[in-house]
Order: structure tokens, then C-alpha cells, then sequence
């Protein structure tokens, strides 16, 4: 494509806008059939059981950590290295965000880290696949062996046993980890369809369980609808059958429900998505041939042990904060727009108090500062990731010639 070249265009076909549309012309547009149909072709990519559709991938973590049991005087560990949606899920149940650091070099949130943190008040962690890369579970879920059970307070918390392993997959719909779906091995994975996202739904998430979980507590699913229904036993759906429109309200619930019409347009994309994520593969693997040569290195997005969904491509190189943000000015001047995944936690207004990032989590902070994501979407040509580079490596070159003379004029 020429320039301009934005960073995250959203793919919608013409098969995407007829199934949004036989949804509005079929007198029932809020969550009904076609949601629990994405549910299960979901549960199917995501090599799970079943799970619920949510309106947001906050909500899908709020329903986990509820489910789960957490809430205040508790601890849930999680990355550093995350969006804020992550650390707000933890404090609207009133419990306390725990931060740990990166693995030394990765984007992927450090075993070793949250091994080193948990607590007696420990009872769930939180890791967050960054940019499609899925985390080490099985190391994470040794971790969480080796520590004591905290105290059970739910249905869902007393039949895990252990402090929760849940998955931020926002990024990570498809990925694989040791030649299974990465989302199959923890005890939920929260996920999103935000329109920036590989499979949109415009806005929407999903909360999916393990096989564990639905044989251990069958009725999980129904607790899930009616916490994610305002506390409703009955759906919206059923409550229009003849005779059905009496239902009760069994607890102070939440307003979680993702609509049809919404369902529709995640559902037409999810049967097109392995043809997409290769997609992505193709353009990501353009990139690194592009690359080779430029100073800067990109986790492979594909590896020894890992199949990632390829939802960015970011790169990390030797300069500081002002630096990058140098670069990310020079390629918008030049109609290239880039982005930057992510701030540490800390280093938010809101997240302040916990702590200096460069004594608590060094390790995200210097990934933050090295960090650069580029254009990585389905409105990509062949030709773009190579045109993308050459900018790259021309905005490097000229900085690093800027600089030597200012040295040399010193």
C-alpha cells in the first residue's frame, strides 16, 4: 500500500457485513443463539471444553477473578508489562495488584518473578501474552504447585485447589504452546475482540475455561451467565417464551452480556482466522527478511516451542526513551504510524504507588524504553513490511549520524 501506512486498519468483508445484517433484519439483535454459537466454535479453536462471551476482555478477567473467588484483604499477581485493563480487573474486586518483572530480555512475564511474590494472600496470577507470544505456563504452573492452596471462598476456587493460573490472552486467540492451544493450559483465558485486535468483533471479549473446570464444577457456565446477567437466572431470550417472563435475581451481578449483533461479526471472522493469523505469519516472516541488517531484533513469532497469533510486530533496540520517541516522530512525519506496547503499570498516574518501576520491575522498564511496534495488519502488502524497514533503517542511520556530529561539535 503506499504511504500513509497506518498501524492497526481492522479487516471486514463483505461476508462479515451480511452476517451483522441477518442478525438486525431477524427481530433479535442482543445475546441470543448467534453468541452461543461463538462460544462454542471459540471453545473449539481455543482446544477447551466451553466458555462465555463477554462485551469487553476486562469483563472476561473481572468474571475470572470473581469465579475464582479474589476478592479484598487477597493478592493477584501480574506482569508489569501489560495495558491497564489488566491491573484495573484486580482492583475493581478490592483486591491488591502484585507486579512482577519480565524475564530478562522478553516481553512475557518472569516464572522466577512470580515464584519470588507469592504470599500466604496470594490466590490468582495473571500472565499476559504480549504482542501473540504465549507465556512459559508449564513453568508458571510448577510455580503455583509448589505453593500453598490458599483458603478456598468459591465453588471455582475450592476446585482449582491452588492459587489460580488465568491467562491475559487479549493478544494471543489461536496461539500454540508445546503443540497445544496455549489458552488450554491454564484455568481461564480472557481474550478480545476489540477492533484493533486479529478477530474483532468491534468491541467484545470471552472468558474460556479448561476441561478441568467443567468437569470439576458443570454448572460453571451458568455462573458465569447469570454474574455476567445482573445476578438474572433467566437470559433475555428465554424470558420471551410463553409463559417464561418470571425470573429471580440471585446476586448483586454485573452487566457483562456480548449481543448478537456483535457475536455475529466475531463469528464470521473467527471461521476465516487461521487463514488470517497465517497471514500475519507471512507479513511478519517479510519483516525479519527486511530487517536483517537493521539494529533492532523481533521475538520470532515462530519458535522451538511456540506458534504465537501474530498480533504485533515489535522490535527492541540499543537507545533510550527519547530516542525511540525521536523515531516514532520522524516515521508518522514520513506517513508511517508506529506505537509503543506497553508502559509499565507504574509508570501510570493511576498505578504510581506501586512503585518505582526501575527498583521493582527493571526488566519491563527497560523493554518499554527499547520497545517500537510496527504496522502488522491484513491491509498489508507484500511490499510494506520491506517499505516499513527501509524508513526504519533510514531513521536510524540519519540519528545516528546526528549524533556523532553533535559529539564531534562537543
Amino acid at each position: 500500500m503506499p504511504l500513509p501506512i497506518g498501524f492497526a486498519t481492522p479487516s471486514i468483508t463483505d461476508e462479515d457485513i451480511e452476517a451483522v445484517t441477518a442478525v438486525l433484519r431477524s427481530g433479535w439483535i442482543t445475546t441470543g443463539p448467534v453468541a452461543a454459537q461463538f462460544e462454542a466454535e471459540l471453545a473449539e479453536v481455543c482446544g477447551v471444553p466451553r466458555g462465555k462471551v463477554t462485551n469487553s476482555c476486562s469483563a472476561a478477567l473481572e468474571l475470572a477473578l470473581r469465579l475464582v473467588g479474589v476478592g479484598t484483604g487477597d493478592e493477584v499477581i501480574t506482569s508489569a508489562y501489560t495495558y491497564a485493563a489488566t491491573i484495573n480487573a484486580i482492583v475493581h474486586t478490592g483486591a491488591t495488584p502484585v507486579l512482577a518483572d519480565c524475564a530478562p530480555g522478553s516481553f512475557l512475564i518472569d516464572p522466577d518473578s512470580v515464584a519470588a511474590l507469592i504470599t500466604p494472600r496470594t490466590r490468582a496470577v495473571i500472565a499476559v501474552d504480549v504482542g501473540g507470544l504465549p507465556c512459559d505456563y508449564p513453568a508458571l504452573a510448577q510455580a503455583l504447585a509448589a505453593a500453598p492452596a490458599p483458603a478456598p471462598t468459591a465453588t471455582v476456587g475450592e476446585a482449582i485447589g491452588r492459587i489460580a493460573l488465568i491467562a491475559d490472552a487479549a493478544h494471543s486467540l489461536g496461539a500454540m504452546l508445546d503443540g497445544v492451544p496455549a489458552a488450554s493450559l491454564v484455568d481461564f483465558a480472557a481474550l478480545s475482540f476489540h477492533a484493533v485486535k486479529n478477530l474483532t468483533s468491534a468491541e467484545g471479549g470471552a472468558l474460556m475455561w479448561s476441561a478441568a473446570l467443567q468437569e470439576q464444577v458443570p454448572g460453571i457456565y451458568a455462573t458465569a451467565s447469570v454474574l455476567g446477567m445482573q445476578g438474572q437466572t433467566k437470559d433475555a431470550l428465554t424470558k420471551t417464551l410463553a409463559g417464561q417472563w418470571e425470573y429471580d435475581i440471585t446476586c448483586s451481578g454485573y452487566k457483562w452480556n456480548m449481543p448478537d449483533v456483535l457475536a455475529a461479526l466475531g463469528l464470521s471472522q473467527l471461521r476465516r482466522y487461521p487463514a488470517n493469523v497465517r497471514r500475519r505469519h507471512e507479513l511478519a516472516r517479510l519483516y525479519d527478511e527486511a530487517l536483517t541488517g537493521v539494529d533492532v531484533t523481533c521475538p520470532r513469532h515462530v519458535g522451538s516451542r511456540h506458534i504465537s497469533s501474530g498480533h504485533l510486530y515489535m522490535v527492541r533496540a540499543e537507545w533510550d526513551e527519547a530516542q525511540r520517541n525521536a523515531v516514532i516522530q520522524e516515521l508518522g512525519d514520513r506517513g508511517i504510524a508506529t506505537n509503543v506496547h506497553f508502559k509499565p503499570i507504574p509508570l501510570l498516574s493511576a498505578y504510581h504507588w506501586l512503585g518505582d518501576p526501575a527498583v521493582v520491575v527493571p526488566n519491563a522498564l527497560r523493554a518499554y524504553q527499547q520497545e517500537l511496534s510496527l504496522p502488522l495488519h491484513l491491509a498489508l502488502d507484500n511490499e510494506d513490511p520491506a517499505l516499513v524497514a527501509h524508513h526504519l533503517a533510514d531513521v536510524l542511520r540519519q540519528g545516528r549520524t546526528s549524533r556523532v556530529a553533535a559529539q564531534g561539535v562537543a
